[in-house]
């Protein structure tokens, strides 16, 4: 099968949308087909494309306003031009926004299939940064996701949010988690002994450091005795959070060995954020055998099971964080207990079933354009 994957980003950026790409790419190649990438070029000067195990055809971008780490397609016609010699079976739109709505225009006149992938909370982001424009940004979903033969969601949470703004034709693909890289005896004694040289319990949050994602919420967990908040990653919020989260370790962006290593490392991983459409990290840190404290709310809803693997909270509820981080942080055979719970429950989750898991709908598509053709 030939494939083009359409994304909003790629390595060497780091977030969701882009390590997914990436895996589905290395995927459909240990499978025998044939992917194209195209996306968005990255920032000058910041490096290869992230071990692509296929061609990347790179558009030109700008960095979004503000958020410098966001990089958004300018128009081009490498788009059109890459699926015409490339000649895809079916277009794999990663988050469709900018180059994704391009890549949904540029099958649809060529006739080629195309399945959008859900990834990003756009009417949260809205209601975030804006205060408003939510019900502007749902028909901007709508009218993107209603163009595409299958509109894929990584979440119940999320296929409820999009069936019930009328986007048709939804269906259920999860994200994969690497059970190698991140797994529990990636425990390092000395890193803890840096990290927490009171032995202190270190509770750690992995993310963008974005309004978004709420950081702040740890504030009341760094003033708990005998607790060291850890924080990975990088944003345009890291000067405020660096002021909100007095005594927090800040590492920066890690990635590779290096983050699985912080992951097992920790006691406790606490996500922030109430507009996750799947959550990764909450999946890397049970692959990592760590106890999740998360908000009720979007992705966390499948990852976590309350009182088994970790703790769900009412979203954007700074008390109910502390409390939750508080009672783990004092229950250390809870701990082991959550942690060897959320190791089992993600086991079978690998990128390698996922993605066939991907392939299925593939088919399931091509298969329905073919009967409506020879209908």
């Amino acid at each position: 099968m030939r494939v083009v994957i359409v994304t909003e980003s790629f390595p060497p950026d780091v977030n969701g949308v882009a390590h997914c790409a990436l895996q589905t790419a290395r995927h459909l190649v240990d499978r025998g087909h044939h992917p194209l990438v195209v996306a968005p070029a990255p920032a000058p000067g910041t490096g290869p494309d992230g071990g692509a195990p296929c061609q990347v055809i790179r558009v030109p971008s700008l960095p979004l306003p503000g958020y410098p780490q966001v990089r958004v397609a300018l128009p081009s016609r490498r788009l059109a031009a890459a699926l015409v010699a490339h000649r895809p079976d079916v277009v794999h739109l990663a988050g469709p926004f900018v180059l994704g709505v391009r890549g949904m225009a540029a099958a649809a006149r060529l006739g080629i299939p195309a399945v959008a992938v859900y990834q990003t909370d756009l009417a949260g982001y809205a209601r975030t940064y804006m205060g408003a424009g939510e019900a502007a940004a749902w028909r901007r979903i709508r009218s993107v996701h209603a163009a595409a033969d299958r509109t894929l969601a990584p979440s119940s949470a999320a296929r409820s949010d999009l069936e019930e703004h009328g986007v048709p034709r939804v269906a259920f693909w999860p994200r994969g988690v690497d059970t190698v890289r991140f797994r529990p005896d990636r425990r390092d004694e000395a890193l803890r002994r840096a990290l927490a040289p009171h032995g202190e319990r270190i509770v750690g949050y992995v993310g963008r450091l974005a309004p978004e994602k709420h950081v702040e919420l740890l504030s009341g967990v760094c003033g708990l005795p005998g607790v060291r908040v850890v924080v990975v990653g990088d944003g345009p919020s890291r000067g405020q959070l660096a002021e909100a989260l007095p005594g927090a370790v800040f590492l920066g962006r890690r990635t590779g060995g290096e983050l699985a290593r912080i992951f097992a490392s920790l006691d406790l991983f606490v996500h922030t954020g109430p507009f996750e459409t799947f959550c990764q990290t909450v999946q890397e840190a049970m692959a990592s055998g760590v106890p999740v404290v998360a908000p009720a709310a979007g992705g966390p809803l499948d990852l976590v099971a309350h009182g088994r693997t970790g703790l769900l909270v009412p979203p954007g509820d700074a008390t109910a964080v502390q409390e939750a981080v508080r009672a783990l942080a004092a229950d250390p055979a809870r701990r082991v207990a959550y942690g060897a719970a959320a190791r089992a429950s993600v086991e079978g989750r690998t990128w390698a079933a996922v993605g066939d898991q991907l392939i299925d709908h593939y088919d399931q598509v091509l298969a329905a354009r073919r009967t409506a053709v020879a209908a």
